[in-house]
Order: structure tokens, then sequence, then C-alpha cells
């Protein structure tokens, strides 16, 4: 376990990508089954321990400290793990020696231990451990292991093992299994390729990269087609009648959540598309759909008034025939052909945006509803280009698929509460709830509209960081209250997708996709937005969804 402690550590410090990736291959080299196994699968977010949560991990030093120390520590260093790591009482020797755990031990334990005997054990191997390995295991168990480190990167780092392109690894994937034992037999020679049995597998999806003005200037608009960009769920459909499947975007099996697209999977093939919510032939909102995810229990009222609808835009496979090879414009016929045969009103195409040149293409997207979006006007998120000759391939190259959406609603809004943020960021107040004026029962008040975490660079997380501890007015917990009054605070420019009412805010709305966009330090507090100013905008979309 310690050493894939030190492995994890290098990586938390290690900025640069070429030195994360020739990290793991060595430790992939050098380490041996099944140990090199289960740490690419903790790399990739393959495990999962349902009864190590943190409150246990807070439990076991309770028991072991003073809780006002614990508490100043945790909010000093302001990571759990690390904080428990450096705070774990060194044991006594034991008569008969304290055993260091392996990864493989700790995770083959933790997959048969009854919650009832977990909190021993746990105690037991964070005794056996060093302050390095106390840090891994916490995080390991309790499904922190945020190091800058994509499942991607991991599969390319086994792939460097055997000169192999990243790409072989994404296209066996979902047929592997932890510890992985053929696969890195296979890199190694000594066995033969894995091979997928499953017959309703899950393929990698093929993503696009965001686009910019930059970008547009250099592509030419005759290579490519475009296509709504749909405020939805990602899904893959797979069906091997009888047998049929719904994937989400990460082969995540969502089956038993949408039953009645199932009904609807009647020809062997694999459909890529957006999960989406219709009503009267019209996309709803993704606030809609909402209703309909992560829900424990299905029932036909929730059918009827949520009805689900599957919007296929790439056919992957059509029967045994893989199609990825094969240019994109040659899969979107056979995927018009393949929606035709299914003739089920719970399916149907992805339409296809009609534009000559990009200022065709500009306007479409500025105005979908003008442009025949039989959607809501909160549906669209933007459009889709899709080079005509592309292959479907895992992963997210550069190129062949761009996602240009729609420009973002802008406010200017106050920092109210700062939080420190977690792995990477756990010593720095990174996440920040901001508000807007509005008239209350004593005068003017901010009132929060959301919360944001990301959008700003590493220097401007310095300078919030700085702003935070210097004006800090009130903690409560790991919250830290910062002055925000008309003549004094930090203005945000706040950037989001979306708004939509909400009766668990005190503001009455929530905002979609919120970051910050950049910071007004010459912004006075005062001149920040009103509430009022947010009530009509979510008026004026209502408006066009009605």
């Amino acid at each position: 376990m310690n050493r894939f402690a030190e492995l994890f550590d290098r990586l938390a410090y290690e900025p640069g990508r070429n030195d994360k990736l020739r990290l793991i291959t060595d430790y992939f080299r050098s380490t041996g089954d099944p140990e090199r196994g289960w740490a690419l699968a903790a790399l990739t977010g393959a495990l999962s321990f349902p009864h190590a949560k943190a409150g246990l991990i807070r439990s076991l030093i309770a028991e072991r400290s003073d809780p006002v120390l614990f508490a100043l520590s945790y909010d000093f260093v302001g990571d759990l793990s690390e904080t428990v790591a450096l705070m774990w009482p060194k044991s006594s020797p034991s008569p008969h020696g304290a055993v260091e755990p392996t990864l493989t031990t700790v995770i083959e334990t933790l997959s048969t231990l009854g919650k009832a005997h977990l909190p021993a054990q746990l105690a037991r191997w964070l005794d056996a451990l060093d302050e390095t390995g106390r840090w891994a295991l916490i995080k390991l168990v309790t499904g922190g292991l945020r190091v800058g480190v994509s499942a991607r990167l991991a599969k390319a780092a086994a792939a460097a093992l055997a000169d192999k392109d990243a790409q072989d690894i994404e296209l066996l994937w979902p047929s592997l299994a932890p510890p992985y034992r053929g696969l890195f037999a296979w890199l190694e020679g000594k066995g033969d390729k894995p091979v997928s049995v499953d017959p309703l597998p899950f393929r990698p999806p093929m993503l696009a990269h965001a686009l910019d003005d930059a970008d547009l200037q250099n592509l030419d608009a005759r290579e490519f087609i475009a296509e709504w960009k749909w405020d939805g769920i990602r899904v893959q459909a797979v069906a091997a009648p009888p047998l049929a499947r719904l994937y989400s975007r990460s082969g995540e099996d969502i089956s038993k959540s949408f039953p009645e697209l199932l009904d609807a999977l009647r020809l062997p093939g694999a459909i890529d598309g957006e999960l989406l919510i219709m009503r009267d032939r019209r996309v709803q909102s993704f606030n809609v759909l909402q209703q309909r995810l992560n829900r424990k229990s299905v029932t036909p009222k929730l059918i009827a008034e949520f009805p689900a609808h599957l919007r296929a835009y790439d056919l992957l496979a059509d029967g045994d025939e893989d199609l990825r090879g094969r240019p994109f414009v040659e899969r979107r016929h056979r995927l018009e052909d393949f929606i035709a045969r299914l003739a089920d009103e719970r399916l149907d195409l992805s339409p296809l945006v009609s534009f000559a040149s990009w200022d065709e293409l500009t306007a479409a997207r500025k105005d979908p509803a003008a442009a025949g979006a039989d959607a809501d006007a909160a549906a669209v998120e933007g459009v889709m280009l899709k080079r005509r000759d592309a292959s479907y391939l895992p992963g997210r190259p550069k190129g062949p698929w761009w996602k240009w959406k729609r420009d973002p609603f802008m406010i200017d809004a106050v920092l109210m509460y700062a939080q420190r943020g977690h792995g990477k960021r756990s010593s720095y107040y990174s996440d920040y709830t901001f508000g807007v004026w509005t008239r209350g029962d004593v005068g003017e008040e901010l009132v929060p509209v959301g919360k944001v975490y990301f959008g700003f660079t590493d220097e401007e997380l310095l300078q919030i960081d700085r702003f935070v501890r210097r004006n800090t007015t009130e903690r409560f917990g790991p919250v830290r209250e910062v002055v925000h009054a008309a003549d004094q605070g930090l203005v945000l420019e706040v950037a989001f997708e979306g708004l939509q009412r909400s009766t668990r805010h005190k503001s009455g709305l929530a905002m979609r996709f919120p970051r910050i966009n950049r910071l007004r330090w010459d912004k006075p507090p005062g001149e920040a937005d009103r509430l009022e100013r947010l009530e009509a905008m979510i008026v004026q979309i209502e408006r066009a969804q009605s």
C-alpha cells in the first residue's frame, strides 16, 4: 500500500501530463499482478466502497485525538485525509508486529468485509501505515483519488507498456474487469488480446472540443455538418433482441430507470444519442428531465408525466456490423434508415441545421426557434459541428467534432461565503457562494443565488483566497463569511447557462452551470446586479418556452 501511496503522492505534485504518464507507466512496469491492476482500477474510478464514508473516518480520529485540536487542524489543513493522516497516533509495536497491507489486501478485504467490522479493520491498517500510506488509504476508500489523472491518461499509461495506442485500450475497456490480468498479459506479450463476450457492449463515446472564434476562422464550412446541441443526457442504446440496454456516457447501465425506451429498441444495433423529455413533439428543458433522473422507482404515472425520448445522432453498429470506422456522413445515412425501420415515436433523428456559411450558422445558433428547433428555448445549448469524413473515435480528438454553445447569461454578483476546496485545492478557499441585491425587511440586502468553484485561473484563485483570509467576518465550521457591504467586498462576474425556479433557495431561483467569468476589482459591491434582473430573465425564458 505504501508503494501505491508513493505513486499517488508524486502524481499529486506533478503538474506535467507527460511526467504523470511516465510515473504511472513505470509503476505498471515494476509492479506485478494483481497489485498494478488494482492501481489501474483505482486511478480510473472503477472502485467503490459504499460503507467507507467520511463520517467513519471522523469517528475514528475522534476516538484518538482531542476534538478541539482536530477541528483547528482540519480548518488549517483543509483536507480530511491529510489531517487524519498527520494526527493519527503512532501505535506501540504489537507483539506480532504491525503488517503493512498491500493494495490488493485492502481492496479484496473491503469487497467482502461487513459494515460492522470495517471501523476496526481500517484502524488496524492506519496503525500499520506511515503518514503517506494513511493519506492514500483514506483517499482510496472514501473515493477521493483526485490527483489530476484522468481515466484516459491512466489507460494511456497502460498502453505505453507495449507502445500501443491509448485508443486500443479504450475500445477494450468496457469488456475488462479489475484487476485486468488479461490486459497486462496481452500488453507484455504473454497472452492473447482480450475479447468481449458481452452481447450488449458499451462503446467508449466520442467527445467534442469547445469552439471559439479563432477555431472557426480556420475551419471550412463545406467540410462540416451541423446539429443542435441538446441539453439532455448523453446515452448509448444497445440492442440484440430480445435484450436491450441503455448506458450513460460513462458506461453506467441506466436501463431500469427508462424501461419504456428499452421496448422501442427492436432492431440489433447501437445508437449514440441524447436522452430527453418530449411533450407534444417538443423537447423540454433539462429542469423537466431532472424529474426522471436518479429515481429509485419508476411508476406508470411518472412515465406518463415525463415521457422519455431518445434523439439519435449517430449509429455505432448496425446488426453485427461495426460502423465506427466509417465516415460520419455514411453513418448518418445508415442512421436515418435505421430509425425509419424502427418506426417508433419514442425515437427520432436529431435534425440537421441547414447552413451554407458560418454567418448563417451563427444566426441559427443565436435563434434556434427561428431556425426550426422543435424545443423549448432552454433545451437547446447551441450547435454541434461534425466533419463529414470523421470516424467515430473514443475520447476527445481535436478537429472532428466541435461544440459551439450559445452565449451565456451574465450578471455581476457579490462574494458572500467561501469554503476550502478538495484535492489540490484543499489549502485554498475555492468554493464561493455569491448573491445579488434585493429589498429586505430592514433595507437593501444580499440574497444568495448560486455557488461556483471554477472558471478562474490559478493566479485568480490565489487573489480570491488572499481576499477571503483578510476579510473574514464570521466562521461557520469550514465556511467563512466574508465582508459584503455596499462599499466593501468583491464583485464576481458570473456566467451561467440558464435559470429555473427553486424552492430550495431563498432567492427562489437556481442557476445552471454557473462559473466565474472575471473578477471585478474595479466595481463596488453596491453596483452589483439585483434579484429583479434575474427574475426578469426567468420570465423571458418561461415566455419563450410557452
